[in-house]
Parts: C-alpha cells; sequence; structure tokens
C-alpha cells in the first residue's frame, strides 16, 4: 500500500465524519428523532455523491486516481451510514415500532437507488 493513498483515504474519511456529524445532528435538531431523518438523508445524499461521482470519473471526465482514494473510499465510506441504519432499524424494532422500521428499510432502499439512477443520469449528460 502507498502512503499517499492512505493519507487520501484517512483526509477524506476526517472531511466525511465530520459533515457526517454536522448534518445528523443538524436533521435531528431541525425535525426531532422520532424516526431517523439524519441516517436517511445522509444515506440518501451518500448513495447519489458516490454514483454522481464515479459514473462522471469512469464515463466522462479523466481525473487522478488519487481522487478515487479521497472521495468514494475516504469520504463518503466515512460520511455515509449504513451500519447506524441498521442499527437504528433494530431499535425502531425493539420498541415495537415495526410501522416506522418497516417504512425506514423500504423507503431507505428505494429512495437510495432513485437516487443512484438520478446521480448516474446526471453525470452521464455534463
Amino acid at each position: 500500500m502507498k502512503l499517499g493513498a492512505l493519507l487520501l483515504v484517512g483526509a477524506g474519511g476526517f472531511l466525511g465524519a465530520i459533515t457526517r456529524y454536522v448534518v445528523g445532528t443538524g436533521v435531528s435538531h431541525r425535525w426531532g428523532a422520532s424516526w431517523p431523518y439524519g441516517t436517511f438523508l445522509i444515506n440518501i445524499t451518500g448513495c447519489f455523491a458516490i454514483a454522481f461521482f464515479l459514473t462522471l470519473v469512469s464515463e466522462r471526465i479523466t481525473v487522478s486516481p488519487n481522487w478515487r482514494y479521497f472521495f468514494p473510499t475516504g469520504f463518503v465510506g466515512a460520511y455515509t451510514t449504513f451500519s447506524t441504519f441498521e442499527y437504528e432499524t433494530l431499535r425502531l424494532v425493539e420498541d415495537g415500532a415495526w410501522v416506522r422500521a418497516l417504512s425506514y428499510v423500504v423507503s431507505s432502499v428505494i429512495v437510495g437507488f432513485v437516487a443512484v439512477l438520478l446521480a448516474a443520469w446526471l453525470a452521464r449528460r455534463l
């Protein structure tokens, strides 16, 4: 492994984790915590960001391979929260909120996939 690649992943991860914290807490303060709005928004925007970036650099423009270390692996890897998504689903189920848990899982999967489709479509049209 190259030290430069590790540092780029780490720098991206640092920024992605901070962004995750800011977005997650901001959304929770704004919309409350009865449903995991912050994690949902983070997962959907993370789906969009990774699909947009990887489609763009795979099909439309050429960038340094370093950007692949920094952005999709580092930044988006730290920003998205799938493990948190799963844990929050468990908490909803354990609290007896089956309808909220199911709506969270179904909407996250469907809206996340729509975000990926939209991002790929948009990146191909730039």
